[in-house]
This record gives C-alpha cells, structure tokens and sequence, in this order.
C-alpha cells in the first residue's frame, strides 16, 4: 500500500485547503503531513511550492490542484488499487 507525504506549513491557506481535498481520497492512516519548517533541505525546496502531495515512489503533484486532480494523480502512481473520486 502506497504512502503519501503532503509537505505543507502551519497557516498555510492553500495547504488546508489542500488536506482537505486529499484526506477524504486517501485517509488519515495513508497520508503523512510534513511540515517544511521542520528541516532546512525542505524549506529550500518546498517554500515556493506548498502544498506539494507526494508518492512515496517520488512523483509529486504541485499546488494548484482540484480533487479530481488529486484522484488521477494517485490513480496514476497507484495503477493496482482502483481509487474511487466522489
């Protein structure tokens, strides 16, 4: 079963908005919230960027996406387990 990493910050609009599109797709048990703030490597690479979803396998999808977005990403990265848009 896939893991995803949803790189985001505190305060960030757009990454709650973001949460909320993907954890009812994948549920809480699937997605982990990383907070860029919490490593330097991170910031350099995400502050522009967040909200970032990302494969465990290492594809990304980057901000602005939609929920159906969000479904033919994990589809995609995810051929094996049919993932249900609603």
């Amino acid at each position: 079963m896939a893991k995803w990493i949803l790189y985001h910050t505190d305060g960030c609009h757009l990454c709650e908005q973001a949460q909320d599109l993907i954890t009812p797709l994948l549920g809480d048990d699937r997605l982990q919230l990383v907070d860029i703030m919490s490593d330097e490597e991170l910031i350099t690479e995400y502050q522009t960027s967040i909200p970032v979803l990302k494969s465990d396998q290492g594809p990304q999808l980057f901000w602005p996406f939609t929920a159906q977005d969000v479904c033919q990403f994990l589809r995609k990265q995810n051929k094996s387990k049919q993932i249900v848009w609603i």
